[in-house]
């Protein structure tokens, strides 16, 4: 150690804590044994997988910001007509849960055993397929895991989408991210063609006739008041009409005909309130109450 400020003086370190310079540089692995391009994993292929996604995750981002994702209405547990439905990469679990072996009490199975079986394949492929080669024509275990996962994922996501539409076509529905946004395409065209004056007041609902009316009662048990409330509004969001004033555009008969056979999004209800417990007559005297419910009064 130093004593004074002699500079000829000797110093001795004690307990030396300096970074002392790397001897060799990193030199690279000697891969020569494997045919092919080879490399170490870290960092150079891992950097490279790395660069892989953040290339793609922006591109997702972009595609999140410039397209906004479909809304429909706010969930409503009394709209009957909504058909649920999960996102397209889930399309393919969606419709394996349909079938008769992995649903029901066979739901376990569906839920756990089958997805279990499938992603613990593609777990244990590491440890099952431990050659060195590269070519996927020449590993059969990682190649065959890997193919009868895109065909079994494709086909299901096809088959579950190819369902989806086939419904919406026969039972007359519209999604509601799309009824949804023709309703504010036309609103902003009406607030548009308004010339940006005053709003005109809303109409008033009409109201009930004949509140008292025995067929007032049979109506509360009747399953048309699922949709169209118990005070006969409907739901203006999911686009089911009021019945306040139904009987300015249909009469008796025609109420009758829209119980048995349905309109528009609305099934026939005529044989659902038969068996809820109601009766010919009962259903009969309904309709007579609805198509005396006239604005007009």
């Amino acid at each position: 150690m130093a004593h004074g400020p002699n500079k000829d003086e000797k110093i001795v370190f004690v307990g030396d804590s300096r970074v002392r310079a790397k001897a060799s540089t990193l030199i690279p692995q000697d891969f020569s044994a494997y045919p092919g391009k080879s490399e170490v994993f870290i960092p150079n292929f891992l950097l490279k997988e790395w660069m892989v996604g953040v290339v793609v995750l922006c591109g997702i981002l972009a595609l999140v910001m410039s397209e906004a994702a479909p809304l429909g209405y706010p969930a409503d547990p009394t709209n009957t007509q909504f058909i649920p439905m999960p996102d397209w990469y889930f399309l393919f679990m969606y419709q394996l849960l349909k079938y008769p072996y992995t649903s029901d009490q066979f739901i376990v199975l569906g839920t756990l055993g089958v997805p279990g079986i499938l992603f613990g394949g593609l777990m244990l492929a590491p440890f099952l397929d431990t050659g060195p080669e590269r070519r996927f024509y020449k590993r059969p275990i990682a190649s065959t895991l890997m193919f009868l996962g895109l065909i079994a994922v494709t086909y299901l996501t096809v088959v579950s989408w190819s369902h989806y539409q086939h419904e919406l076509k026969e039972k007359n529905i519209i999604p509601e991210h799309i009824k949804r946004e023709e309703e504010m395409h036309a609103s902003k065209g009406t607030a548009g063609g308004e010339g940006g004056g005053a709003k005109k007041p809303a109409a008033s609902a009409a109201a009930i006739v004949a509140p008292d009316d025995p067929a007032a009662a049979i109506y509360q048990k009747s399953t048309c008041i699922a949709c169209h409330g118990g005070d006969l509004k409907g739901m203006p969001s999911a686009k089911i009409p009021a019945l306040r004033g139904v009987g300015d555009a249909h009469d008796k008969a025609a109420i009758l005909g829209i119980m048995k056979n349905g309109v528009g999004n609305m099934p026939a209800q005529y044989d659902a309130n038969i068996s809820k417990g109601l009766t010919e007559a009962d259903l009969d005297k309904l309709a007579d109450w609805l198509a005396k419910q006239k604005a007009a009064q």
